[in-house]
């Protein structure tokens, strides 16, 4: 089994700055891309970044030049730096991870969720 721990959230005034971590542990073989949603008060979850196990990246329009998603392959960790944050930014912040078990199946996790709080 695959655990996902997130850590990071916060509150934060607009315009500051949080880092979230994910850290993936467990029956792992090879993790492939490594994602970050979110989903804010009566809205549906979204994607807000990615990165491939080669450092591609894709990111959300409504983030793109403040958000910047890396990895540490070798610790099987993302991270989701947020800088210029703003009040729409406010969400639970989830991460998820594509991966082959040590067993040989292809899963997709999740975390169970980071409070990001940015008052205006």
């Amino acid at each position: 089994q695959v655990q996902l721990v997130e850590s990071g959230g916060g509150l934060v005034q607009g315009g500051g700055s949080l880092r979230l971590s994910c850290a993936a542990s467990g029956s792992i073989f090879r993790v492939n891309t490594m994602h970050w949603y979110r989903q804010a008060p009566g809205k549906q979850r979204e994607l807000v970044a990615s990165i491939t196990n080669g450092g591609s990246t894709i990111y959300a329009d409504s983030v793109k030049g403040r958000f910047t998603i890396s990895r540490d392959s070798a610790k099987n960790t993302v991270y989701l730096q947020m800088n210029s944050l703003k009040p729409e930014d406010t969400a639970v912040y989830y991460c998820k991870s594509d991966h082959w078990t040590a067993y040989g199946d292809s899963e997709k996790s999740w975390g169970q969720g980071t409070q990001v709080t940015v008052s205006s």
